[in-house]
């Protein structure tokens, strides 16, 4: 799909009520595999690189996120859809719930980053775009694999194998450019007017100041769940993907309509 000359990669899989998966920063859309294998019997999956992720186009822009879910699903012919955001892709997500509420019939919320900032405190942009301009990608690269937001603790290969091949994709637009903040101030996110119900989901091991925004997040959503998954850190859907699709199953199976399978 072409956004005003920026192309996006997307994947649509499946059969049955539509579910848009949006995964975090560094990541692409591979992330979903073991929850598509798990779940495409029951929903219709769709996945895609963000911007500046994976093989689409452009430089990461939290802030357009929500207008390219948007320009997806009118490209799909999408009236009504639940929607999985993990990490920093949950701020897209929830910037859409808020700009198309009637359109959205579940929202799922991973590991989600402080809400009050447009910064994320806990990684670290600057000093990445500094080692990328002083020693290169690969440099950033190897480094962000051992920050606590990518250490997986499963054992699993496949997983592992998975996780340092979407690494290894990044390309780092944001931070080889020197202007390393948003293009455009995101408007407020109304988390109070956002009806639909929620389920927000924490890794047992994930950081600190994540399990709070998680606990915050769940307490100013009117109609939200938090469930915690047990032996995961910040990637839950790769450190337990039975566990984590089986919370999916049992909360999109609870919440989406047949009637919204087209």
């Amino acid at each position: 799909m072409r956004i005003d000359g920026t192309r996006l990669r997307y994947r649509d899989e499946g059969r049955g009520p539509p579910v848009l998966l949006v995964h975090g920063w560094t990541l692409d859309l591979e992330m979903w595999d073991p929850q598509v294998s798990a779940l495409r019997d029951t929903f219709r999956l769709i996945r895609l690189d963000r911007r500046g992720h994976g093989l689409s186009d452009g430089a990461p822009s939290p802030e357009r996120d929500s207008e390219d879910l948007g320009r997806l699903c009118r490209h799909l012919g999408l009236a009504r859809v639940a929607l999985i955001g993990m990490s920093q892709g949950v701020r897209g997500v929830l910037a859409y719930a808020c700009a198309a509420a009637t359109q959205v019939s579940a929202l799922i919320l991973d590991g989600p980053p402080a809400l009050g900032s447009e910064s994320d405190p806990e990684v670290p942009v600057l000093e990445y775009a500094a080692l990328v301009r002083s020693r290169g990608i690969e440099a950033f690269r190897r480094e962000w694999a051992h920050h606590p937001l990518m250490e997986l603790r499963s054992g699993n290969p496949d997983m592992r194998a998975l996780l340092a091949a979407m690494i290894e994709r990044y390309p780092g637009n944001d931070l080889k450019s020197q202007a390393t903040r948003a293009e455009r101030a995101a408007a407020p996110i109304r988390l109070e007017a956002i009806a639909a119900p929620a389920l927000i989901l924490s890794g047992e091991y994930d950081l600190p100041g994540r399990r709070q925004a998680a606990q915050q997040l769940a307490a100013r959503l009117p109609d939200a769940e938090l469930a915690v998954i047990p032996g995961a850190a910040h990637l839950p859907n790769l450190d337990s993907p039975d566990a984590y699709s089986k919370l999916c199953r049992a909360f999109l199976v609870r919440h989406c309509s047949r009637r919204d399978r087209y």
